[in-house]
């Protein structure tokens, strides 16, 4: 992943007068799907915080990057790619979890049936297709490749390729691939089809967890605490909405979210909704999701021998969940 840090004059406070905190934040969003933050402002959760829509991000460490240079205000991606970029000294700190792996919400690691790749070594010399490098994706091929045994030269030989995920299903179906990763709507859709069965799932790997996080810069904490203080309060309690309410009511919220405002998107997937995965109470954030990431990249070389310190990556200060939290 390519990494631009930039000085404090990008800030995303520039239009914030001394002493007085931005109640604006731009943001990215994703086509045909309705952000925590989204839900969060539809449900009342953010007070006095409005949301600024930019534009739609392609990818988590897009996302993320777009906020340490300031052309946004906070962004989302995997926390393996938060720790990457913090080892390449962007100033930013995770601040809530919003996505992550249960038995409902996964990604799997999909091959046709028939296939004659049983096993982890059965993926040597074979193409793997998933939506973007250097995020969850890659992390947890990498991370079942080595825990089945591979060495380093043999996990080199399994070829990942970047497919749009609207043409991962048809790509591995076409035999231009061998290992489609498949979730969300789009896992479903091609299940329903048959003709295919996973490998192996993340969380089959893993467990439940949370796998990404938002992240402000450093700067804009420090000048806007408050604010940081607000938007991660009503995600938290967003979170917890979706966690409590039947799966119906969740939908419907989204349908209606999407349709109110009028980007002529599919809201086809949002039938498939499940659960956010968040493994934490409000998103709040715990070391093992950082620390199993910096273990990997560091044993797989991607660190380059720097240090990240997991109390430079992330807080949950912010968050009314975390012991001693005023929920109200």
């Amino acid at each position: 992943m390519a990494v631009a840090v930039v000085g404090l004059a990008a800030c995303g406070t520039a239009g914030a007068s001394p002493g007085k905190q931005v109640t604006e934040l731009r943001y990215q969003g994703s086509v045909g799907a309705v952000t925590l933050p989204e839900l969060a402002a539809d449900l009342g959760y953010l007070g006095n915080v409005k949301l600024k829509w930019i534009g739609n991000t392609i990818s988590g460490p897009q996302d993320i990057q777009a906020a340490t240079t300031g052309d946004t205000d906070f962004g989302g991606a995997f926390n393996g790619a938060i720790v990457k970029l913090k080892a390449a000294k962007a100033p930013i700190k995770a601040v809530i979890g919003y996505y992550g792996v249960d038995e409902q919400s996964y990604n799997g690691f999909y091959v046709l049936d028939g296939s004659p790749i049983k096993s982890a070594r059965d993926l040597i010399g074979k193409k793997v297709g998933m939506n973007t490098l250097g995020a969850h994706h890659e992390a947890v091929l990498k991370t079942y490749l080595t825990r089945n045994g591979l060495s380093e030269a043999e996990i080199s030989k399994v070829t990942e390729v970047v497919v749009p995920p609207v043409n991962t299903e048809q790509a591995l179906r076409a035999g231009q691939l061998d290992v489609a990763v498949l979730g969300g709507a789009l896992r479903d859709k091609a299940l329903a089809r048959g003709g295919i069965h996973p490998l192996f799932t993340d969380y089959d790997l893993l467990g439940k967890f949370t796998a990404g996080s938002y992240v402000f810069r450093t700067d804009f904490i420090k000048k806007n605490p408050d604010t940081v203080r607000t938007f991660v309060t009503g995600v938290a309690k967003a979170i917890e909405w979706a966690r409590t309410q039947p799966r119906d009511t969740v939908i419907a919220e989204y349908e209606k979210i999407l349709k109110a405002r009028g980007r002529n998107e599919d809201d086809s997937q949002l039938q498939y909704w499940k659960s956010t995965g968040v493994a934490g109470a409000g998103g709040l954030i715990t070391d093992r999701e950082f620390s199993t990431w910096i273990d990997w990249l560091t044993k797989d070389g991607e660190l380059k021998g720097k240090a990240v310190k997991l109390t430079d990556l992330y807080t949950n200060e912010f968050n009314p969940y975390r012991p001693g939290g005023d929920r109200r």
